[in-house]
């Protein structure tokens, strides 16, 4: 066959291993990690499922080489540990019989490694370890290794790699960057030894050299050993893409694939994890300069999920592998359908963040795209269905296409109907705003699947009980979603007034000063694309914080993009719109004008209960999902969709 991206599916051999194509999956955390630190059953399904997809290499992560000094709660392979070897060879044989082959992320945080202590006692003072003496942010003391530590260290690394490779692992990845211990000895923002570990360049990568041979003597020649390493580090005081190209050198020829990542514990998500405000692919220039001096291989990542991209990256010379992480969750099928010219069926990542977050906050992993992510041993594969049925789906947003998808990959007749004129619902709010590209692109690529299965689509069509009594459906899944919430304020239907979600269709009446009234999620990202497009934009909001709606992880980086290009007024309530702006009440009682000539209202949604409960009886049997139930987020939309149509 003729593919239509050659090079991003010509496989690449490194040492003696020879990889089907050259998109790897990169290091993310499993979704369970046992009490004794042993790769769960839960995990296992978890990197089973990116082999599964057709990825080239899928990488565990992370492995801490050194608990003595590193006491983060993450996999720990030790022989002596029953238990830890036999899960980590479970987890490699699951990756390899499909083809891909397993890699083990090696790692020490250093300063940063997790504070958590197996089977610690109340009040028990935990040491962390770096380079350097020093603080951190929260006034924890930390100690430079001594010489004793540091030979220790090296020598773990060789051990454990030596166990991966005899619990099956056909390769290694050895982590260097985002601030961790060995990027704690190339930095000269976080080394000040003055011994031989520090003070010149020659003398602060010795500890990297030194672990590099360590694990070349344990897993032998032939055997990939992947060097992971910030390219820059995007702090005061760190090193640039100069200091990058020369620590590339320095391990060129003595590692088989050079993994160029960015930034650092102090330079954020925004570098190492590149969110929806910045563009695709926004770390592959440093990728691109090291592979200028190098011989080894090159691989890069951050924020990269198009396949016309990728395939440039590799067609430039810009790198040799490809690393996906996030975009691996939202569709764990993307390398085959690249492979198999199917690029325009790819579910892209969003960059909502709801991965990491859920990692911060339940320590576990979801995906707002992908049901399956982090229950992937539930038995929750889309199965055929022993008893074919009708199924009538109300309502083309989230919740409602991944119904009727995922009910019609069941071998359902399945209608869905759609009262407007294009699927998405609340999704074609979005369009237009060119950070959220992908999120509105979502709907399209979704309508593209659903008429490859079969699915009935009827565009303009409401279902009234009266319709749905008509179709003779066994199921109804009800999913008619929300409506915008107008506040009763006197001049509210002025026509310096748009709803946030008619921003798309009325982008053109928007003047150069605007007033957002609303200060939760859609309102804060509909601020800064307006700023982001020149606007004059002031948020109004009647609480004290903006976006408390928006996860752990994204509202960080949103609130620095308001502080940046924003106006905020917290503590004002709205009284009424003038065509000067907008007319509002303090916390002291006296009122202000906030001055805009076009006022976007963003106060939120209310569910459409009353439409819900209208079909209550027009099916034998009913689910409603979604918005319809009560106002939420993407993520439970299209879960409880998913799941409505697996009980079909």
């Amino acid at each position: 066959m003729i593919r239509k991206y050659p090079r991003l599916c010509s496989p690449i051999t490194l040492g003696q291993v020879t990889f089907r194509n050259r998109m790897f999956s990169a290091p993310l955390g499993g979704t369970d990690i046992t009490h004794d630190y042993c790769v769960g059953r839960g995990s296992v399904g978890f990197y089973e499922l990116r082999a599964k997809g057709g990825a080239a290499a899928v990488t565990l992560s992370e492995c801490v080489v050194h608990p003595e000094t590193d006491h983060s709660h993450m996999f720990h392979l030790d022989d002596n540990r029953p238990g830890s070897l036999s899960s980590f060879t479970f987890a490699a044989d699951a990756v390899r019989r499909h083809g891909a082959i397993a890699s083990v992320e090696l790692s020490h945080g250093g300063m940063y490694a997790g504070s958590y202590i197996l089977d610690s006692k109340p009040g028990e003072k935990v040491v962390k370890y770096s380079s350097s003496d020093g603080v951190l942010e929260d006034g924890t003391e930390i100690l430079a290794l001594t010489k004793e530590l540091i030979a220790d260290i090296i020598k773990a690394y060789g051990r454990v790699a030596g166990l991966a490779k005899r619990a099956g692992f056909e390769m290694v990845m050895i982590h260097g960057g985002h601030s961790w211990l060995i990027n704690q000895f190339l930095s000269p923002a976080f080394n000040r030894r003055t011994d031989e570990y520090g003070g010149s360049f020659e003398n602060r990568r010795r500890f990297m050299l030194e672990v590099i041979a360590s694990v070349r003597d344990a897993v032998g020649k032939g055997f990939p050993i992947e060097f992971r390493m910030s390219g820059a580090e995007g702090i005061g005081g760190g090193y640039g893409i100069e200091t990058g190209v020369e620590i590339a050198k320095a391990i060129d020829g003595k590692v088989d694939l050079i993994h160029v990542s960015a930034g650092s514990h102090h330079s954020g998500f925004f570098m190492t994890h590149p969110p929806m405000f910045a563009p695709h692919g926004v770390n592959v220039r440093l990728a691109a300069e090291i592979k200028k001096h190098v011989k080894t291989p090159v691989a890069t990542i951050g924020a990269l999920n198009d396949p016309e991209m990728m395939e440039e990256i590799i067609a430039s010379g810009k790198a040799d592998v490809i690393y996906m992480a996030r975009a691996l969750l939202a569709d764990p099928e993307l390398p085959w359908k690249v492979m198999e010219n199917r690029g325009d069926e790819i579910i892209k990542c969003i960059r909502c963040f709801t991965c990491m977050a859920e990692r911060v906050q339940t320590q576990t992993r979801r995906c707002t795209l992908n049901p399956l992510i982090g229950r992937e041993r539930e038995g929750l594969e889309v199965l055929p269905a022993p008893k074919k049925k009708k199924v009538l789906v109300a309502g083309g947003g989230p919740g409602g296409l991944e119904a009727a998808l995922t009910a019609a990959r069941r071998g359902h007749q399945v209608v869905l109907c759609e009262k407007g004129d294009r699927l998405g619902g609340i999704l074609n709010c979005e369009e237009g705003i060119s950070f959220k590209k992908d999120m509105y692109e979502y709907a399209s690529v979704m309508e593209r699947l659903l008429r490859r299965e079969g699915v009935d689509i009827r565009l303009n069509m409401e279902v009234t009980k009266a319709y749905a009594e008509a179709e003779r459906a066994d199921v109804l899944i009800c999913a008619v979603g929300s409506e915008p919430i107008v506040p009763p304020l006197p001049g509210i239907g002025d026509e310096n007034v748009i709803l946030v979600n008619d921003l798309p269709s009325r982008r053109g009446e928007i003047k150069d000063s605007v007033v957002v009234l609303g200060g939760g999620l859609a309102g804060c990202e509909a601020a800064v694309h307006l700023a982001d497009e020149g606007k004059r934009v002031t948020v109004v909001e009647m609480r004290d914080a903006l976006a408390p709606d928006a996860n752990v992880r994204h509202r960080p980086i949103l609130m620095d993009k308001l502080k940046e290009l924003v106006n905020i007024e917290l503590g004002l309530t709205a009284l009424r719109v003038t065509k000067d702006g907008l007319v509002c009440v303090k916390k002291d009682g006296s009122e202000c004008l906030v001055p805009g000539e076009t006022i976007i209202c963003a106060v939120g949604q209310r569910p459409l209960t009353a439409a819900a409960q209208a079909l209550a009886n027009a099916a034998p049997r009913m689910y409603q999902v979604g918005d319809c139930t009560r106002v939420q987020n993407m993520t439970a939309a299209i879960y409880q969709g998913h799941h409505a149509a697996l009980d079909v």
